[in-house]
């Protein structure tokens, strides 16, 4: 059986972005998707569309046609009380690197690096990890079979905390380490999807 629409597809892949490994799905542990119900970036589908059980693949995909290019307007200082959970904000929460779950003003989930850390600002990234990259995956298909019901709900392997995930071990660590959701106070038009290096998802 092909890859193609309402196919049930398994696959293990390693994704390298600028060269650099970046991340990966094992045989072990699969990324699982229903082909063509938009879980995917559109050219991910694309370059595995017609491949079989046991095919292998690599291909590239540049900055465009996975997550864009870097958009300096979504680097922004966001006021510290923003970060606050019952008028404190966690230890070690805002700290450079670390991934913080927020909110827009509309209630959108997205997903912020730290940049830098201020007296009274933090210096976010609401930019996709992957932005900007050229990503190069190659890797392998365990399974195709006809999608059911029970597959649809299924995608991203339940992990539902709106950011993307794809992998079993995702758990409580998903959106970064840090649980809470916070109001970042301005207004992105934009989705962000999870910090993981999981370089197919599509972007919302």
């Amino acid at each position: 059986m092909k890859v193609g629409e309402k196919k049930f597809v398994s696959l293990s892949y390693q994704l390298h972005a600028d060269g650099v490994f970046a991340d990966e799905a094992t045989r072990e542990n699969p990324l699982k998707f229903v082909f063509g119900a938009g879980f995917l970036l559109p050219k991910f589908e694309e370059h595995i569309a017609g491949l079989e059980s046991g095919d292998r693949f690599t291909f590239t995909l540049t900055a465009d046609e996975g997550y864009g290019q870097v958009n300096p307007q979504m680097v922004i200082d966001v006021p510290k009380d923003a970060f606050m959970v019952n008028g404190a904000i966690e230890e070690g929460l805002l700290t450079v690197g670390n991934q913080i779950p927020m909110m827009t003003s509309s209630g959108q989930p997205l997903l912020g690096h730290v940049v830098e850390v201020n007296e009274k600002t933090v210096k976010m990234d609401f930019n996709h990890p992957m932005a900007g990259k050229t990503l190069v995956f190659t890797g392998e298909i365990i399974e195709v079979r006809e999608a059911t019901e029970e597959d649809y709900p299924h995608q991203a392997h339940g992990c539902d905390c709106g950011c993307g995930c794809s992998h079993d071990d995702c758990g409580g660590d998903c959106c970064g380490d840090h649980g809470e959701g916070h109001e970042c106070g301005h207004h992105h038009d934009e989705g962000h999807e999870c910090g993981h290096g999981h370089g197919c998802h599509k972007k919302n």
